[in-house]
């Protein structure tokens, strides 16, 4: 069971932490996990590519807010096909066994990969554990006083009126806690679930199944994978538009949760936001046209 709260209103809505809630992707993946990435897989030689193509499938592209370890192999699989890299003769990581692993786990998180990496003897788990643990830990020294964005604590307080919200993300739980309490508003949340928890879709699911109708669910997220993870189970999504966000929370506050209330926000709606959603992550790189 990836949820452990109790059904108190007929409304749930799920919410995204990091880059929805919270103006955190930027300062996460620039000054933790990408200088990590580089560190521990040996770009060195390729770091400005290396950099831009992390970038790229963690925040400025279709791939943004996927699990660390899906993104960055993904990172890499686009670094062996740049030309500048292919140039540079760098030897990229084949990382089978955490291919392996991906395949048949769904929990994909620090916690998860240590235990298989010391059962298994794997030196790709053992390299990839290295790196998250050292993301964790740049995390946690590195990432405080990161507030929620403005509109957020107020669509919080309307939501509790009629929903159970709870927080629907891929981070470390630990780390979701820390930051939603450091801010004062992990007391407007049901529950707090992250990687460890499974999936979006797993987590969702589990929701569902406390008796919630698919029409009274909501995943507010900032990235593909919230909103493909809310369609799985037949729920409502609304996006934080990346670099509209404060514009976003003002119409979800607004229009979007009144809606959602009175039954009118699936259907034309949901059809409009989604649609311009969808403009502003590209599914291709730059260096590709």
């Amino acid at each position: 069971m990836a949820v452990t709260f109790s059904k108190s209103n007929e409304f749930l809505v799920g919410v995204d932490s990091d880059g929805c809630a919270f103006d955190s992707m930027e300062i996460k993946h620039q000054e933790c996990f990408i200088p990590n990435f580089i560190k521990y897989f040996g770009l060195q030689p390729i770091s400005r590519f290396a950099r831009e193509t992390a970038a790229f499938t963690n925040l400025y592209s279709k791939t943004r807010g996927a699990n660390r370890f899906v993104s960055y192999l993904l990172a890499i699989d686009m670094l062996k096909d740049r030309p500048e890299v292919k140039a540079r003769n760098v030897e990229l990581p084949k990382l089978q066994g955490l291919r392996d692993w991906i395949s048949r786990e769904t929990k994909l998180g620090t916690k998860t990969i240590k235990p298989e990496a010391e059962k298994t003897g794997d030196a790709d788990l053992k390299l990839c554990y290295e790196w998250s643990a050292a993301v964790d830990a740049t995390v946690a020294d590195m990432v405080k006083g990161v507030p929620p964005f403005p509109g957020v604590k107020s669509a919080l307080e309307k939501l509790n009126e009629k929903a159970d919200v709870i927080v629907c993300s891929a981070t470390p739980t630990a780390a979701l806690e820390a930051e939603w309490d450091e801010h004062g508003i992990a007391g407007l949340v049901e529950e707090i679930c992250g990687q460890e928890a499974g999936s979006k879709t797993e987590i969702l699911t589990a929701a569902q199944k406390l008796g919630y109708e698919a029409d009274k669910m909501l995943m507010v997220g900032d990235a593909p994978g919230d909103m493909k993870a809310a369609l799985a189970v037949g729920a409502c999504f609304y996006p934080i538009n990346p670099g509209k966000e404060e514009d976003s929370w003002e119409r979800f506050n607004n229009e979007a949760i009144d809606k959602f209330f009175k039954g009118e926000y699936r259907g034309a709606y949901m059809d409009k936001v989604i649609a311009e959603f969808e403009t502003f992550l590209p599914e291709h790189p730059s260096w590709k046209k």
